[in-house]
């Protein structure tokens, strides 16, 4: 018998990665979740509203077994300030989430899964556009699992309450701490290349965050 296929989940503390984890979940997925953690440059509030909506997910007749207890935190804060830098800073955002990618790559060698789960949502944030949907995907040795894609923010709300964790997920969105005020809507990938070259390529980039890599035992009932 075939075993089930094994995908890494990048999963943030806002609302709509829980509901992603909760589709692939149904759709048959085993979930080994990632958690990108922009410590020290914010606090562990994103991470604990992950470890809550996780635990929320494992303890549903739904999900068990098939999510990892195992939250892997990575480190990305230091990192992340790199691109704060006057020519880099426009593209924050698509560099946050290349850096996400090339990390939860790594991941999915390490243990054998063949996909990368995100929660994105096609035009919620700027990072999300048709223009830069493409150049954070180039990031990434795996495909993409996007399972939200077309959704618009209601209908994520609504499964999020279905679900159980909208609440848990609700709270200040701390992924913008360091982001520009006027962020691109269509990078050049020359352009994202060039800046993180400067610190020595994306590749190198994650290997570093990776160094930081903790598990976060999830809690079972």
């Amino acid at each position: 018998m075939a075993q089930p296929p094994t995908c890494i989940a990048l999963v943030s503390g806002g609302i709509d990665s829980p509901v992603a984890v909760a589709r692939m979940v149904r759709s048959g997925w085993n979930i080994i979740p990632v958690h990108c953690s922009q410590e020290p440059i914010t606090g562990t509030e994103a991470e604990d509203k992950t470890v809550a909506s996780l635990e929320h997910l494992l303890q549903s007749a739904d999900s068990s077994g098939q999510i990892d207890s195992n939250l892997r935190v990575v480190l990305v804060g230091e990192t992340l300030a790199k691109f704060t830098e006057l020519e880099a800073h426009r593209d924050y955002f698509v560099h946050m989430k290349r850096l996400f990618n090339a990390i939860a790559s790594d991941v999915a060698d390490e243990v054998g899964a063949t996909a990368i789960l995100t929660g994105e949502n096609l035009g919620q944030v700027s990072s999300q556009t048709l223009g830069n949907l493409g150049a954070v995907e180039e990031a990434s040795r795996f495909r993409i699992l996007r399972p939200l894609l077309g959704l618009d923010k209601q209908e994520i709300i609504d499964e999020a309450r279905e679900i159980g964790t909208y609440h848990i997920s609700t709270g200040p969105e701390l992924c913008d701490a360091l982001g520009p005020d006027r962020p691109t809507t269509v990078a050049d990938l020359n352009r994202l290349r060039e800046n993180e070259s400067i610190h020595g390529g994306i590749q190198h980039l994650a290997e570093s965050c990776l160094k930081s890599v903790r598990i976060r035992q999830l809690a079972l009932k």
